[in-house]
């Protein structure tokens, strides 16, 4: 049974905006990929567009280039081995999805491969053409068309981040294969200014 539920996409940039790493997914002409990217942010609201660094030289960037679209896939903690298998592997090699064992599901628009089991969310996202940051940075734009979360870690547009969901806080990459996990989150008080 999926807990995934459609993310308005006015809310889409908040799936992101605290920095996890993120699967990127990708496919064209039957073939399919997924890889580990630490660097990935919102860059628009409206309509909800999002930049990720793709190193041009991996399979990910060559299937995105030729089909015009990626997903992207917030992994949860439970996923921290999983992640960094599929990140330190070329698809060029593997299906890493077939050799880790990992079910998809179809993206509802775009058709890609998403990822919902140990996941906290998704989107899926149209390239958008950006041709001297891709070449001098990695760097690609996306808009997103579709989005949606887990709803026990995002709903009404909102994390909630607690002891009764840890599997799915999602991962912050610090290199060598070392991660940080989003802990539980506090509520900020308002403070009045002294006058």
């Amino acid at each position: 049974m999926s807990h995934f539920l459609p993310v308005k996409l006015e809310h889409a940039s908040r799936l992101i905006n605290h920095g996890p790493t993120v699967l990127v997914t990708s496919a064209h002409g039957g073939r399919r990929n997924v890889m580990a990217a630490a660097w990935s942010m919102p860059v628009e609201f409206t309509p909800p567009r999002i930049a990720v660094v793709i190193d041009k030289s991996t399979y990910t960037r060559e299937l995105a280039a030729a089909s015009g679209t990626f997903g992207i896939c917030v992994p949860g903690y439970a996923m921290m081995d999983l992640t960094y298998a599929v990140g330190s592997s070329s698809g060029r090699d593997i299906d890493k999805f077939e050799a880790f064992g990992i079910d998809t599901v179809e993206g509802p628009v775009l058709k890609l491969p998403l990822i919902e089991t140990n996941c906290a969310a998704w989107l899926e996202c149209r390239l958008i053409d950006e041709k001297h940051t891709e070449d001098a940075y990695d760097t690609c734009f996306a808009e997103v068309i579709a989005a949606a979360a887990d709803a026990r870690v995002f709903s009404n547009g909102h994390w909630t981040l607690d002891d009764s969901n840890q599997p799915l806080h999602t991962l912050h990459h610090l290199g060598a294969g070392k991660f940080a996990r989003a802990s539980s989150m506090e509520q900020a008080r308002p403070i009045t200014p002294a006058v």
